[in-house]
């Protein structure tokens, strides 16, 4: 398991920066800029029609609640990752994997399904001696109000789910905290999927961000300008960076040499990155130009591709 720790910088930025960290801060601020230009004013979106998959039931403090999970091939795909894999990440609370979702706005509609269960309830009742109690309650429940929302995925990831119980709640899951943290509304941790009912209501068109995000080009190996090349020693990795959104950096770093993240350290400093490798394979000092949150810092080692993918939330983001 990395270790993840805090690391206070010690160097002046503008006396210790290099041409080459010159040039990424460049990069770094340049993305963040075109980033936030693009969320503000979001020229570049593509309306996508999300199709039926499956609909949740459950409640919050204001009534009923549906979530419809759709897809759409439009919605990029997750990191193809073994159910192993993803387990052992998730049981080591690491940020190494994300399912890419678009949240819906909610709209109102009618629940027929507590309507359709009275009614399968009443029939049920006509043989009684007495089923005018089944029949009142079913007159009571029709046109009854709900909130929907819609959910998306990735159509591909969608069929695989559909084959895997554990995909399947884990998407329940992330896009009921999704919903949860976007529109601030508690849910009932009680939910269930509804039989012979893909979806509740009507499923709206979705605006997406066609754009790709800014990447920042891969720079190779990053120096501490203090720190003079060796000839010989440890291997100084490829790392990569990107913004995955104004206040978000992420972090890729080839360990090729690695099968796993045993031995591995890993220091994140506000504004700087310190990472060693296992028998002095590989070690990296990089300075970033940004004010990371160290204590929101996160990292998970990816065995199938042999990488380390830091997720290191900002604490400001350039102007």
């Amino acid at each position: 398991m990395a270790d993840l720790k805090l690391l206070v910088p010690e160097l002046n930025e503008a006396e210790t920066m290099s041409a080459e960290t010159a040039r990424f801060e460049e990069l770094l601020l340049q993305a963040s800029k075109e980033l936030q230009q693009a969320q503000t004013s979001r020229p570049e979106s593509t309306q996508i029609q999300p199709q039926p998959g499956f609909c949740i039931k459950t409640n919050s403090s204001e009534g009923k609640v549906f979530i419809n999970i759709c897809h759409s091939p439009s919605i990029p795909p997750p990191a193809d990752l073994t159910e192993d894999e993803l387990l052992q990440m998730l049981e080591e609370d690491q940020a190494g994997f994300r399912i890419p979702m678009s949240l819906g706005e909610p709209h109102a509609e009618l629940d027929a399904t507590s309507w359709d269960e009275a009614l399968a309830s009443a029939l049920g009742s006509r043989d009684l001696p007495n089923p005018e109690p089944a029949l009142e309650k079913l007159s009571g429940l029709e046109g009854q109000g709900c909130t929907a929302y819609d959910v998306a995925v990735n159509s591909d990831f969608y069929r695989r789910m559909q084959n895997s119980d554990f995909l399947r709640e884990l998407v329940i899951t992330i896009a009921r905290e999704g919903l949860e943290d976007k529109y601030s509304l508690p849910l009932n941790p009680e939910w269930r999927i509804l039989k012979n009912r893909p979806f509740l209501g009507s499923i709206s068109q979705q605006n997406i961000r066609s754009q790709q995000r800014p990447r920042i080009q891969e720079l190779g190996n990053l120096y501490m300008p203090d720190s003079p090349r060796p000839e010989k020693g440890p291997e100084k990795p490829h790392l990569n960076l990107w913004l995955e959104a104004p206040d978000l950096l992420l972090a890729e770093i080839d360990l090729p040499k690695l099968e796993g993240p045993l031995g591995l350290s890993l220091e994140i400093g506000e504004n700087r990155l310190v990472m060693g490798g296992p028998q002095q394979l590989y070690h990296l000092d990089a300075y970033i130009p940004l004010r990371i949150s160290c204590d929101e810092s996160k990292a998970a080692f990816h065995q199938k591709r042999k990488q380390l993918m830091v997720a290191m939330p900002l604490l400001s983001v350039p102007s």
